[in-house]
């Protein structure tokens, strides 16, 4: 192994789950406290002066966050001349220091405290309300009776009117502008301000999983905000990444590959070598480190399984290839969540592959659905408690008269499930015997060609009916699907076990699927799955629940 690959792979084994917080991590506690108590135990006769030095500690920890809040304060109080990279550089290292649990108190501290004024926008408004608008009709109807010099002092009375709206919409767009806008804008100009801003959001969406705070709510909002507008495409370098980049680099992509973990060095240099593509959006304020990245296959067809994208077959001559097949997409930054990088990412994509190889005509995915066993779990087990609950034990007939009861098995496929279950499910029910299938994390149903071949047709067709028709808000209940189709995609094709990993069963019961991207469609289609949630599907996927 060379020094190189025993760089990515060392880095890559060392690097802590999440770099912001990795001070702050329970291991990190944990050892701090087996110091602490290795220091402490040294002598019975030292324990009154470690009681001592816990006291200074603790009166330190909260000096510290006194510091650090006084920090805030002057960077977003002082005038813009003043505020330097020093200023700047003792908040961040400030901030850095502070217990996850002190980053809360202050950032609500900063969303309360720092928001904007309201008594003053009441205020303005009430002023802006007082005011006749010089277009009214009593104005019009009085300009015709009035000779052309009094029209034309008139008018310069108007434009005088007209000054103070001009002042107080100038007044009022200022005084929406929360006071904390002015601390975000003074870190970006920082070298390492971008990245740090992202820290910043990544605790503040970690603190709103505890619950639903308005003001931080509010502050996170803007965040984003100014993100998405600081992360336009226009400020983003596209870069493919191949074995030739620095090691630092590589062992980034390995350790933030979300979708299909790398198993090993060879599996990298697989994805990085012939009739693959990897390409990464970087910004320059967080250089040598991707935003996020995508993994290109280029094959003769459209992937059917990930197994053949990954390791089954040896890639093809790229002179061969008609279809660039993106399997995984990754961000690196959780500060970045819900900012649609990947959008303009695979929108360039399309163009540079379209470029660089004109005989690709196809551009399609091959992706998780990540939802779906969750949402069938989940309506197997609310069915079968509900035909419990109401000692269902009638025919089918009998059941559809229940208001919520719904049997989401046709009679031959809860047929096959009976006959086919054996001793690895029981149940008095078709639904009741699927839940009982597949709730074990073993799977043990994967290794029965019987079990498999009966639950095929319904799995297959209540993975389309999730696909297309379950919605949140008008939009695909699952997350990857509400991406692809936002974008601009179609649903294709689902594939069955396409995916026999343990991820992959637990998440969708090994089932993939096919997004299509028809550069010639793509904004019709985002537009009109924007603006009527209409999901485009090919005639094989709507087939299943027609």
């Amino acid at each position: 192994m060379n020094k190189k690959a025993l760089a990515i792979l060392m880095r890559a084994r060392m690097r802590p789950n999440h770099l912001t917080n990795f001070a702050l991590s329970p291991i990190s506690n944990e050892l701090n406290q087996i110091l602490s108590n290795s220091h402490g135990n040294r002598s019975s006769e030292n324990g009154e002066h470690h009681a001592m030095e816990h006291g200074k500690e603790k009166l330190n920890h909260q000096r510290s966050f006194e510091v650090v809040q006084e920090s805030m304060h002057s960077v977003i109080s002082m005038n813009k001349t003043e505020v330097g990279d020093s200023v700047l550089n003792e908040f961040l290292e400030g901030y850095c220091s502070l217990s996850f649990e002190n980053r809360r108190k202050l950032l609500l501290t900063l969303a309360k405290e720092y928001d904007l004024n309201r008594a003053q926008v009441r205020e303005l408004i009430k002023q802006y309300l007082g005011l006749q608008p010089p277009g009214d009709e009593l104005t019009v109807a009085a300009s015709f009776a009035v000779s052309g010099s009094e029209a034309q002092s008139g008018g310069v009375a108007d434009e005088g009117f007209l000054s103070t709206f001009y002042r107080i919409e100038r007044n009022l767009r200022h005084s929406l502008k929360p006071v904390y806008e002015t601390l975000f804008e003074r870190l970006n100009t920082h070298p390492e301000g971008l990245k740090f801003l992202t820290i910043i959001r990544a605790d503040i969406l970690s603190i709103l999983t505890e619950g639903n705070i308005a003001s931080l709510r509010a502050l996170d909002s803007y965040l984003k905000e100014k993100l998405t507008t600081w992360l336009s495409p226009a400020a983003l370098e596209l870069h493919q990444i191949t074995w030739d980049d620095p090691a630092s680099l590589l062992e980034k992509i390995v350790f933030y590959e979300a979708v299909h973990p790398i198993s090993n060095l060879i599996d990298l240099k697989r994805r990085l070598g012939v009739g693959r593509r990897c390409f990464g959006y970087f910004h320059s304020a967080i250089p040598r480190e991707p935003l996020i990245f995508i993994e290109v296959a280029l094959l003769k067809n459209i992937a059917e399984t990930i197994q053949e994208v990954l390791w089954d077959n040896p890639p093809i001559a790229e002179s061969e290839a008609t279809c660039a097949l993106f399997y995984s997409i990754s961000s690196t930054q959780p500060g970045l969540a819900g900012i649609n990088l990947g959008k303009f990412l695979i929108k360039r994509v399309i163009t540079l592959v379209k470029i660089d190889m004109p005989h690709i005509s196809v551009f399609a995915t091959l992706s998780p659905i990540p939802g779906f066993m969750q949402w069938l779990l989940s309506k197997l087990a609310s069915q079968s408690k509900l035909a419990k609950a109401e000692d269902i034990s009638r025919s089918p007939a009998d059941r559809s008269g229940l208001t919520f009861y719904e049997n989401i098995l046709e009679p031959e496929e809860e047929r096959a499930l009976i006959d086919s279950s054996g001793d690895l499910a029981s149940g008095k029910s078709g639904m009741e015997i699927m839940l009982n299938l597949l709730t074990p994390t073993t799977h043990e149903w994967t290794n029965s060609d019987k079990l498999l071949s009966a639950l095929k047709p319904p799995l297959m067709r209540l993975c389309a009916r999730y696909l297309l028709q379950e919605k949140k808000r008008g939009k695909a209940l699952d997350s990857v699907a509400n991406f692809h189709l936002q974008n601009g995609a179609m649903v294709q094709r689902i594939n069955w076990m396409a995916d026999q990993s343990e991820k992959g069963l637990n998440q969708s019961a090994g089932i993939m699927v096919n997004y299509v991207y028809r550069p010639e469609n793509i904004e019709e289609y985002a537009q009109s799955y924007f603006s009527k949630g209409h999901i485009h599907s090919s005639y094989d996927v709507k087939r299943y629940i027609q």
